[in-house]
């Protein structure tokens, strides 16, 4: 049985969860999300948890067990908290700018680079160099993140490009001219 699966789920006072036959909805303050279920999975409110059971022991029902309850809490805690992630840009010219439903991208190639922000995730850049992005489904915050780190990924001997927040890039020695 999966061990992370069988742990129970603390409800938070500002989340509210709503059980189907085939789907759970969370509601909170920040937003709403719904999961499906896969077949094998069922999800019972007890009074102050919630508690993820599988039907029987097949493969594929052992391996959803735990991956239903991960999402689960990270819908919980996107509801009431939210989710952000935080990318910082390094090179020299190299900054961004989100205006409207845009991020403008200018990172050393001949044009400026135009993304489209979804409606559902929140984009803002304090500063010319960093990008903070926020909302609500996890699962979207770390895509649109992934797609904009993907621009221009931090390269390995300058360390120009994308990275997110805290993120180690392993540096390479340059070119050595020996006489």
């Amino acid at each position: 049985m999966s061990r992370k699966g069988k742990i129970p789920i603390q409800l938070v006072k500002d989340a509210k969860i709503f059980v189907e036959k085939s789907s759970v909805r969370v509601e909170g303050p920040k937003g709403k999300l719904t999961v499906d279920l896969p077949s094998g999975i069922s999800v019972e409110q007890k009074d102050d948890h919630v508690l993820v059971n599988r039907k029987g022991d097949l493969k594929q029902s052992k391996a959803n067990h735990g991956t239903i309850r991960s999402l689960l809490v990270n819908m919980i805690e996107g509801v009431t908290k939210g989710h952000k992630k935080e990318l910082q840009i390094t090179g020299v010219g190299f900054r961004a700018q989100a205006t409207g439903g845009k991020l403008v991208l200018n990172i050393g190639f001949s044009h400026p680079i135009e993304y489209a922000i979804p409606q559902d995730v929140k984009v803002a850049t304090p500063a010319p160099t960093q990008i903070s992005i926020e909302g609500v489904d996890k699962s979207l915050v770390g895509r649109v993140a992934a797609e904009i780190r993907d621009f221009k990924r931090p390269e390995p001997y300058k360390g120009k490009g994308i990275a997110y927040v805290g993120e180690v890039i392993r540096r390479k020695q340059g070119k050595s001219v020996t006489k």
